[in-house]
């Protein structure tokens, strides 16, 4: 037992799953803040130009209340809110994505064009210049 804690800490302490989970966290803080926009700031004016139609309240009345027994509704107008809480996270994602593509590649050409420092001399060559330094002093002691 102790060694699957042991195993599972390991597993959860690696950098990828707290990447993963740190994404999940600040991705559902998003989301939060684009349901907001589309809701209090998007769909307010796109209502008023539809005729005052708030998005949420469409449903169409399968069966009347009857009773104890609630009616049996279909919100059509709660998925159109989804579908478009959707279609704007994803097109938000796409253009922070393709902000940090470009950065990349940005950063990417910076790199490419900053010039390369010479090689450093291979041992060989080292030692070949040793030796004429050598016989260079043999030379003029001579």
């Amino acid at each position: 037992m102790k060694a699957l804690i042991e195993e599972f800490k390991a597993f959860a302490m690696r950098g990828n799953v707290m990447d993963m989970a740190i994404g999940i966290i600040l991705g559902t803080a998003f989301g939060k803040i684009v349901s907001s926009f589309v809701a209090d700031v998007l769909m307010p004016p796109l209502g008023l130009l539809l005729g005052g139609v708030d998005f949420t309240d469409l449903a169409l009345t399968l069966r009347e209340a009857v009773g104890d027994a609630p009616a049996v509704v279909l919100r059509y107008g709660a998925f159109i809110q989804t579908v478009v809480d959707f279609l704007i996270i994803a097109f938000a994602i796409f253009l922070v994505v393709k902000g940090m593509n470009r950065l990349m590649e940005k950063k990417k050409e910076e790199v490419a064009a900053a010039p390369k420092p010479p090689p450093a001399p291979s041992k060989e060559e080292v030692l070949l210049a040793e030796i004429r330094d050598l016989l260079k002093a043999q030379a003029g002691q001579g």
